[in-house]
């Protein structure tokens, strides 16, 4: 029997983005965290659909939430936009974690809500 495996995305709630500035910037963390992940780790996570949940940043950023997921050695990686388009250079737009165990992502996003 497979593990049930995922991905979160983390959006910032707080920036007013574009819904297709933030759908890239989904896409960017998305892809960013999975080249991290281990070859088990995304075989496993393709085996099982590739589930990928979009949440709302904690109120107190993305930063803090990378260390947890960096913590708990889990894939990852922070989106700091190039400042072309819509935001100021180096704002944290998104942070992909996983794909890896969803017991293991739950342990650091567990209080997240999704985002609406």
């Amino acid at each position: 029997m497979l593990m049930t495996a995922k991905q979160i995305i983390a959006v910032n709630h707080k920036l007013s983005m574009s819904q297709g500035k933030m759908a890239a910037q989904v896409a960017h963390a998305s892809l960013s965290a999975y080249r991290k992940a281990s070859k088990k780790q995304t075989t496993e996570w393709r085996e099982v659909g590739e589930k990928k949940v979009v949440l709302r940043s904690p109120e107190n950023g993305l930063e803090p939430l990378r260390r947890e997921a960096e913590r708990a050695d889990l894939p990852h990686h922070l989106v700091k936009d190039a400042g072309m388009t819509e935001l100021e250079p180096g704002t944290e737009t998104a942070l992909g974690i996983g794909p890896a165990k969803a017991a293991e992502i739950d342990t650091v996003t567990g209080e997240l809500n999704t985002l609406q």
